[in-house]
């Protein structure tokens, strides 16, 4: 029998999301940790529901298996503490600084704003100003000048364009240093590629020095933070076999309260309330169902991916038909979720990929972009006319070099030149 065929018959879930579960789709949409809040705001507001918390419970004692990326908090301070982390991230923190003196006039901070839009997860800005600046009704120069200002935001070098303006901006606020370290600095820069034509300069060692002390990329930092990600999905091979398990340990505990009910009078609110307790409960359930299904269908369609090969083109249409459901209801049930397996912990959303040719996805491409990058020479690396001519190779497929240059955008990868620049710097 076919691995699909047995995955298939190892759960039974309804066709169509039933009218409790419609009504309850908050919890469907939240993620393991969001989920908790939102039953607790039920809870509060029905006086027969009790319901007890298992994230701020010794996590070590949850999972048998281990799992690298689940968190081990053991205290209500450790939880709080690495929910702090999550709480400001590189944009609400971009925000908060688009004040005066920096940004003192109204179309300031909506240029400001524009710009924060537009600044990837590395903090560099990937947009054309020119652009911008025209959906905007403002000049080029003007919505220039205005992302300039953002040198003197934190994190340094935010949302400039490259490696080399990072730097820039991350040396103009750099108040500590000689005038004449600072032109030193400025010409190495500008010109890193011939970085060793200063060194006989009495201030190269002090120049270099600062400049090796520059954040690349910029928003460093918030890339390297741990996130505080509980899986809802669990992968496991077991004596050869996938085996798709919920990660449903840490799902609050909801409970009727018999004792408050004997006690009520109200007759006709008790039985709203009591209705509404069971409701949330088969809402869970509901859940439960749900998201495993979507797990042992993610398996089944990304079965090699599993086993150590690529993963293949998989539309979220492809499981909204298997399940009777619209798109945008699968969409909002895999939102913000994360599945774990031997391969690392995913978004679920990222094994829905968009088919290039035939079984190839774009997920395969990028993946093989990573990897040729990630092992090139670093004396000369790839330009993006060599990673195409790899890729058509590879994947028996043609593409346009322009496809390769937005998947390596995409990926938060340089240019080879920018990255010929910073292999020089890693050397030093």
């Amino acid at each position: 029998m076919a691995q699909g065929a047995r995955l298939r018959q190892n759960v039974a879930v309804k066709s169509k999301l039933s009218t409790t579960l419609k009504s309850w789709l908050p919890i469907l949409q939240s993620n393991v940790l969001e989920m908790e809040e939102t039953i607790a705001e039920y809870a509060r507001e029905n006086p027969y529901v009790s319901i007890k918390s298992r994230i701020v419970e010794d996590f070590s004692s949850k999972l048998k298996s281990p799992y690298p990326n689940t968190p081990a908090k053991n205290s209500m301070s450790d939880k709080i503490e690495s929910m702090t982390i999550l709480e400001q991230s590189l944009y609400e923190i971009l925000n908060e600084q688009i004040v005066p003196p920096l940004f003192p006039t109204e179309i300031s901070v909506k240029i400001a704003q524009d710009i924060i839009d537009n600044i990837n997860e590395e903090g560099y800005f990937e947009a054309e100003e020119s652009e911008q600046a025209n959906e905007l009704g403002v000049s080029t120069e003007q919505y220039r000048k205005v992302r300039e200002r953002f040198a003197y935001l934190e994190p340094k070098g935010v949302g400039s364009k490259n490696v080399i303006e990072s730097f820039l901006f991350q040396l103009e606020d750099r108040k500590d240093i000689k005038d004449s370290t600072y032109e030193l600095c400025v010409k190495i820069i500008t010109d890193l590629n011939n970085h060793k034509n200063y060194s006989s300069h009495i201030e190269y060692p002090e120049a270099m020095k600062v400049i090796r002390a520059f954040k690349n990329p910029p928003a460093l930092a918030f890339a390297q933070q741990e996130s505080f990600i509980i899986p809802d999905i669990l992968i496991q091979q077991i004596d050869g076999e996938i085996q798709v398990m919920l990660n449903d340990d840490y799902y609050p505990s909801v409970n009727i309260d018999t004792i408050a009910m004997k006690s009520s009078n109200a007759q006709q609110y008790l039985k709203t309330k009591l209705k509404e307790a069971r409701d949330l409960i088969d809402a869970l359930d509901m859940r439960k169902q749900t998201i495993r299904k979507i797990g042992l269908m993610i398996v089944e369609y990304q079965y090699d991916f599993f086993m150590g090969g690529e993963m293949k083109p998989m539309r979220l249409k492809d499981i909204a038909d298997e399940f009777g459901h619209s798109p945008s209801t699968i969409s909002r049930a895999i939102s913000n979720k994360y599945l774990e397996c031997s391969r690392g912990v995913l978004p679920i959303k990222s094994f829905f990929t968009t088919a290039i040719d035939g079984d190839t996805s774009n997920a395969s491409i990028k993946d093989f972009i990573g990897e040729i990058i990630k092992n090139e020479n670093h004396k000369k690396p790839l330009s993006d006319l060599k990673i195409l001519q790899m890729i058509e190779e590879k994947f028996q497929l043609k593409m346009v070099r322009r496809t390769i240059t937005k998947y390596r955008k995409q990926l938060n990868i340089g240019s080879s030149s920018e990255r010929k620049k910073i292999y020089e710097m890693s050397v030093l």
